[in-house]
C-alpha cells in the first residue's frame, strides 16, 4: 500500500481533561470531519457521566462513532475495537469526510494505527474464570510472574496495574501456544492503513492538569454522579465497564464505610494516577505533536493543531476558516 493509497488520519490523544473532545470538534468543523473514540470506557451505554462523554450540545453536530454502543455486561477486547474502528475509520473517508481518533486509551490507539492485529482468538471463559478467580486469591504480582516465566517483554509492558491485559496475556499462551508478544510482532508485517498527524495534550505545569482534573471532578458530581454510580453499581457487573473510574471509588461510601468527602477525593485521586499513567504512555511515542492547553489560548491552540497538520502533508483538501 503507497502512501498515497492510504487513509488521511488525524489523531487528538493525551491525559483525561486535558481538553481533546474540545479540540478534536473544532477540528473536525474545520476539516470536514468526524470523530472516532479511542476510550475504552466510552463505548459501554450509560456511563454518561463517569466517561465524561460528549452532550449533543458540546458535539455541535459532528457525528461520534465507537461511543455508547456496547452493554455494560459485555466484554470488549482491543482486538475488536481495531477491527469495528478501521471499518468506521473507511466508512468515513469512503464519504469524503475526514477521521480523526480522539481519546485517551493509548492501547487502543497504538494498536489501530500500528495494524497489530491478534487474529481470531478464540475465548476460553472457563479458563478466563479461573485467571480472574486466581487473580483475587494470589494477587496481581504472582500471576505477573507467570506471565514472565514465558513472555517476558509483555509482562514489563503490561505490569500489575491493568489486570484485564495481565489475564488476556496468559489466557492468549494457554489458548494458542503462542505469546502475546510474538501476535504484536507478527503483525506489524502489515503495514498500517493510514497516514495520520497525532496531536498530544497535555498542561506544561502538571498541577494544572491536576487541578483541572479535581474541577472536572466537582462537576461530574453536581451533574449526577453519584446517583449514576449508585444505579451501575446496583447491577453488580463484573467485566471490564466495572473498572469504570468514578464508580468504584464511590462504592466505600455507598456502603457506609467512607465518608462522602472522602469518597470524592479518592477519586480525584484516581484520576490524578490515571492521567499520569495516560501520559507515561504517550510520551514514548515520539510521533506525537505536544500542545500545552494551560499556556495557550483556545484559538491559538486550534491555529497550532491546524499548523501541525498541514505541515504533516496527510490532507491535500483546502481548509475551511483557518
Amino acid at each position: 500500500m503507497t502512501s498515497k493509497e492510504k487513509i488521511p488520519l488525524i489523531v487528538i490523544c493525551g491525559a483525561t481533561a486535558s481538553g481533546k473532545t474540545a479540540l478534536g470538534i473544532e477540528l473536525a468543523k474545520l476539516f470536514n470531519g468526524e470523530i472516532v473514540s479511542a476510550d475504552s470506557m466510552q463505548i459501554y451505554k450509560g456511563m454518561t457521566i463517569a466517561t465524561a462523554k460528549p452532550t449533543a450540545k458540546e458535539m455541535q453536530g459532528i457525528p461520534h462513532h465507537m461511543m455508547d454502543f456496547l452493554s455494560p455486561e459485555s466484554s470488549y477486547s482491543v482486538a475488536e475495537y481495531v477491527k469495528e474502528a478501521k471499518s468506521v475509520i473507511a466508512d468515513i473517508y469512503s464519504r469524503k469526510k475526514t477521521p480523526l481518533l480522539v481519546g485517551g486509551t493509548g492501547l487502543y490507539i497504538q494498536s489501530l494505527l500500528e495494524n497489530i492485529c491478534f487474529g481470531e482468538i478464540d475465548v476460553d471463559e472457563n479458563l478466563r474464570q479461573e485467571l480472574y478467580d486466581r487473580l483475587q486469591r494470589e494477587g496481581a504480582e504472582n500471576l505477573l510472574h507467570e506471565l514472565a516465566v514465558f513472555d517476558e517483554q509483555s509482562a514489563q509492558r503490561i505490569g500489575t496495574a491493568n489486570h484485564r491485559r495481565l489475564i488476556r496475556a496468559i489466557e492468549i499462551y494457554y489458548t494458542t501456544g503462542k505469546t502475546m508478544t510474538e501476535f504484536i510482532e507478527n503483525s506489524k508485517n502489515e503495514p498500517s492503513p493510514y497516514r495520520d498527524v497525532r496531536i498530544g495534550l497535555t498542561c506544561q505545569d502538571r498541577q494544572k492538569l491536576y487541578d483541572r482534573i479535581n474541577r472536572r471532578v466537582d462537576e461530574m458530581i453536581q451533574s449526577g454522579l453519584i446517583d449514576e454510580a449508585k444505579e451501575y453499581l446496583s447491577k453488580h457487573y463484573s467485566n471490564t465497564s466495572a473498572k469504570a473510574i468514578g464508580y468504584k471509588e464511590l462504592s466505600p461510601y455507598f456502603e457506609g464505610t467512607l465518608s462522602f468527602t472522602d469518597a470524592v477525593e479518592n477519586l480525584k485521586q484516581a484520576t490524578r494516577r490515571y492521567a499520569k499513567r495516560q501520559l507515561t504512555w504517550f510520551r514514548r511515542d515520539k510521533e506525537i505533536h505536544w500542545l500545552y492547553t494551560d499556556t495557550t489560548e483556545k484559538d491559538e491552540l486550534i491555529k497550532k493543531a491546524v499548523a501541525i497538520i498541514k505541515k504533516s502533508g496527510i490532507l491535500i483538501d483546502s481548509i475551511k476558516g483557518v
